[in-house]
């Protein structure tokens, strides 16, 4: 997820990686947290759910602690599909940042999702990281009466009283990556969709120890802020080193809270660590910041950059060879499930309280196929021209 970190925030609400979801004899959903082929081995049958083709393990929960269902279960029978075309319901999207890829497909996802099952998108509002816009953009969006909001809190303190009276009103609500800490999925909102954060934490570090061969002195640049998601990432990117590149060691830590001026973090790593060997950042856009002060050091393809989030300037940079890769969301398969999740609500039927998009390896050998995998559509030819 690409964030757009605030200077004051106190506890912003992203992509988690939960697992824990309501049992339903209608979805056929189990509150499990296994993988999907290991829930499909037991027999599941629900018109809900279908075989993944990969065996991918969720490795990260969620707010409130939940195992989380792999949003590629999360389908629509022919007769729901009916049914939620016949409603002719309407949906609204609060999103708490509009302005990156990862938001763009979120939103596209949503808006053709819910095409397909002709439901109405009455409103798509961008709070740009304020609490306070956030609060005052659903109180807007409950006078156009939806009957479901797909939204991202920007902080689950300050706006948990305007989600709290949206869904006292009758509406239905599914989050992006984070809850509210005193409401309870499958009761109070429908669900909570996420990246498998800790997972993609841990595809960062195997990329980079891979890379290193096992060895070496590393930096991270992390996000310095209460932020689950991001909390999560880095958790699983110290914990795999830990474990499983045990010589290699982490030498700084440097935090931030603007994404756009991650070069001061780099210089200082730089500078105190001259012979570092490799720098993991919390998402992509930090991460072009470091690049720019590995180049301005002269140091560019001799330190290993990974980070996590396909962003299109990270992308390139993968095609071209001076990052070595990216744990990545799904933000358009995330979008998808949001929709579905909501819809399904909409016609009575019982939801997962969390549900997880898991997470992907991007390196150059994989990051024209995993673009389109991340975006639902073909590379673009810039990438497609750096790659060769």
């Amino acid at each position: 997820m690409r964030l757009k970190a605030l200077t004051v925030i106190a506890a912003v609400a992203m992509m988690l990686n939960v697992t824990g979801c309501t049992n339903t004899e209608d979805s056929g959903i189990k509150e499990t947290g296994q993988s999907v082929s290991e829930q499909t081995k037991e027999g599941s049958s629900a018109e809900n759910v279908q075989k993944s083709s990969e065996e991918e393990q969720i490795l990260t929960k969620g707010p409130h602690g939940e195992k989380g269902v792999n949003a590629d279960t999360i389908t629509l029978s022919d007769e729901q599909k009916n049914a939620i075309k016949e409603g002719k319901f309407k949906v609204a999207l609060c999103m708490h940042y509009g302005g990156n890829d990862w938001a763009t497909a979120q939103i596209n996802a949503i808006k053709s999702t819910c095409a397909d099952l002709d439901m109405e998108v009455v409103a798509v509002t961008d709070a740009n990281f304020s609490a306070e816009k956030q609060v005052a953009d659903i109180e807007t969006v409950m006078a156009l009466k939806p009957d479901a909001i797909i939204s991202i809190p920007t902080d689950i303190t300050a706006t948990a009283d305007a989600y709290k009276r949206a869904i006292d009103s009758g509406i239905k609500v599914v989050f992006m990556d984070n809850a509210m800490t005193d409401m309870e999925g499958g009761k109070d909102y429908v669900s909570c969709v996420s990246a498998d954060s800790y997972g993609n934490g841990v595809v960062a570090a195997r990329l980079l120890g891979e890379k290193l061969n096992g060895k070496g002195k590393v930096g991270m640049v992390y996000y310095d802020a209460d932020f689950f998601v991001t909390n999560q990432r880095d958790a699983g990117f110290r914990d795999t080193l830990k474990k499983e590149f045990p010589n290699i060691e982490i030498v700084a830590e440097q935090g931030f809270t603007d994404e756009n001026g991650c070069n001061e973090q780099a210089d200082a790593i730089l500078t105190q660590f001259p012979d570092v060997d490799g720098i993991y950042a919390s998402w992509d856009i930090p991460m072009e910041g470091i690049l720019s002060s590995v180049r301005a050091a002269g140091k560019e393809g001799k330190i290993a950059l990974v980070a996590i989030d396909l962003g299109n300037n990270i992308a390139l940079e993968i095609a071209k060879g001076t990052v070595v890769g990216v744990g990545a969301q799904m933000p358009y398969d995330q979008g998808v499930a949001e929709t579905k999740l909501a819809a399904l609500a909409l016609i009575g039927e019982s939801t997962p309280s969390y549900v997880v998009c898991p997470a992907m390896k991007v390196d150059k050998e994989n990051v024209l196929d995993a673009y389109k995998a991340v975006y639902h559509v073909d590379a673009p030819d810039w990438l497609t021209e750096a790659d060769k």
